[in-house]
């Protein structure tokens, strides 16, 4: 197919900036284009490709549950379901699940499930919502509303009532944003959309003292940031705290949609049948192959491997170019990376792509890493090879210039 940039220019929306090529295929670490081009991937499908492509057990799930049942209604039991929710539940802080199909559903599904204990709770309109500047919580409305990024909001106003917009790591700004109409507080443990920026373990806290004390819900975003991808299976478990509401989505299902929210059971038991639901989330399907992902995460110790392949990867990137003039910061955790630089990295983006990269972005000066958590060092060492080639060449070339 020679003429894909045609077709979507007359029957897509256009409303994604492409690469100039057809991936056609997946192996391992690599993606293939139309022509046969390989690229080491280290962007994993924003997170999602968590074990690469082709990856043998989850290929063995996907096709023995098909075989079976791929789909049908949330009106009866199904096993997968049942099976991938105990999981969540058994490593988690939490009492309950809900499945959906992305992770923006799963925000709306915290939104709804906040509102609703602030008014079963209090028996008052207590329904906003506290969330981070560089935030980002997804592209409906309420996960629209939630995210305090005006380039974002253009275009779709009015958005939701009811949020207010803090500082990320500013623990006086949320002090001074709370009302008697507050009823939860929305963070990511790691900003990635926003830029790849942790939170520091001392806000976390604070942030649960508080609500703990105004009996306020915490509510953590770990669509990007969770299942390993930061050095613990959920990104929480690094700071010493337990939220009442997490929500997970991306390698979930290892590429088929699925979204989840896990609820503490002082939040559940507000909830009865008919206050929400999903025709297709939680499908037998995405969650078989989600059992599998999970599995796979915990009995083989993924993520205390990325937590170390994370160290080195970002003790290497400093070592070479954190003290080069163009670089204002390196940060991450895990496999979970920013490098900050003073100028546009679309450039670099495309250089990468011409030397068999596949890297991303968050913002306009920032390179995003999201490589699967399946990569050895030697593949590292790899990417470093070509990633500090092509930055030394951009800007040797931009200085001439």
């Amino acid at each position: 197919m020679n003429n894909f940039v045609e077709l979507e220019n007359q029957f897509y929306l256009n409303v994604f900036k492409r690469a100039p090529f057809l991936l056609t295929r997946g192996k391992g670490l690599y993606c293939y284009d139309h022509q046969g081009k390989k690229y080491l991937d280290f962007i994993a499908g924003l997170g999602v490709n968590a074990f690469g492509y082709g990856d043998p057990e989850i290929l063995a799930s996907l096709k023995r549950q098909s075989a079976k049942l791929i789909h049908c209604t949330n009106l009866y039991y199904t096993e997968p379901q049942l099976t991938l929710a105990q999981i969540l539940i058994r490593h988690s802080c939490t009492d309950k699940v809900f499945f959906c199909n992305s992770g923006t559903e799963a925000v709306e599904g915290a939104i709804k499930f906040a509102r609703r204990y602030g008014h079963e709770k209090f028996r008052s309109p207590r329904h906003e919502i506290i969330s981070f500047y560089n935030g980002f919580h997804g592209r409906t409305m309420g996960g629209l509303s939630a995210t305090a990024q005006r380039k974002f909001h253009t275009g779709f106003t009015p958005l939701l009532p009811g949020f207010k917009y803090c500082t990320f790591n500013d623990f006086d700004s949320v002090k001074r944003a709370l009302s008697p109409k507050t009823c939860a507080i929305l963070i990511e443990p790691v900003q990635g959309e926003g830029g790849i920026y942790p939170a520091e373990k001392k806000f976390l806290q604070q942030l649960e003292q508080l609500c703990r004390q105004k009996d306020l819900l915490l509510i953590v975003d770990e669509i990007q940031c969770g299942l390993g991808r930061t050095g613990s299976l959920f990104a929480y478990q690094q700071y010493g705290m337990k939220p009442h509401l997490i929500t997970l989505a991306k390698p979930l299902a290892a590429g088929l949609p699925i979204g989840a929210v896990l609820i503490q059971k002082k939040v559940a038991q507000f909830l009865r049948p008919g206050d929400h639901g999903s025709t297709f989330g939680g499908n037998p399907l995405a969650c078989a192959i989600g059992i599998t992902v999970l599995k796979k995460l915990i009995f083989k110790r993924i993520p205390q491997k990325v937590k170390a392949l994370g160290q080195y990867f970002l003790k290497e990137l400093e070592v070479r170019i954190g003290s080069h003039p163009r670089v204002k910061e390196i940060r991450g955790r895990g496999l979970m990376i920013g490098i900050e630089l003073d100028s546009e990295v679309a450039p670099l983006v495309s250089r990468g792509y011409q030397n068999g990269l596949l890297i991303g972005t968050a913002g306009k000066n920032i390179i995003r890493l999201l490589p699967p958590l399946i990569i050895e060092k030697k593949q590292v060492d790899l990417f470093l090879q070509k990633f500090i080639m092509i930055f030394l060449q951009q800007f040797s070339m931009a200085e001439q210039r």
